[in-house]
């Protein structure tokens, strides 16, 4: 069975890594950037600040950082050190056949997309601090567009955003949660 899903995997990376054109590569490159979204963080910063004031600032930081550093450090510890899988352009089978973008592979291992983790979990720590639908939407669109970009610039196979997405979601639902706490008992 889970040699199937391996199969399974690698197809459908090769059909969605195989979607390219020399537009797409400088969309998705950017795509996956961080740098890129600052000013997006630093108007959601300003949303939160006129929807809770200047007291909840220091919890919301707080949650941020933390949701980060959670999505970001067991995406490795919990995963890639543990599962060692390598990611598509690593693997020797595959490189041929992988479209690598501005030749930039990434580290070794690829299982699980710290960047699926890293932008669901912001994505589901916001949507419970904003509580809107329609900028929640939003949010899980970008991150979705960045997780997908992985994939695009051939350094993760679709599970490694699957598995990703779902453990940002969780850990950004949980660290949420602890933040709209704190916030009603605190600021």
């Amino acid at each position: 069975m889970l040699e199937y899903l391996e199969q399974l995997d690698v197809a459908l990376f090769l059909i969605l890594n195989g979607l390219h054109s020399s537009f797409w590569d400088v969309v998705m490159y950017w795509f996956s950037e961080e740098v890129t979204w600052v000013p997006l963080y630093a108007i959601l910063l300003f949303g939160l600040y006129k929807k809770y004031g200047w007291k909840a600032l220091l919890p919301i930081i707080v949650g941020v950082v933390l949701t980060i550093t959670l999505t970001d450090q067991l995406s490795v510890k919990a995963f890639k050190e543990v599962f060692v899988r390598f990611r598509p352009c690593h693997n020797m089978e595959l490189q041929h056949l992988v479209h690598l973008v501005k030749n930039h592979c990434g580290g070794q291992y690829g299982f699980v997309s710290s960047h699926a983790a890293n932008t669901f979990g912001l994505a589901s720590f916001l949507c419970l601090l904003f509580s809107s639908n329609k900028l929640g939407f939003g949010l899980f669109i970008w991150a979705t567009t960045v997780a997908y970009s992985r994939i695009y610039l051939g350094v993760h196979y679709p599970a490694d955003i699957f598995v990703g997405a779902l453990l940002g979601m969780s850990l950004g639902a949980l660290t949420g949660k602890s933040t709209r706490w704190a916030i009603k008992k605190f600021a």
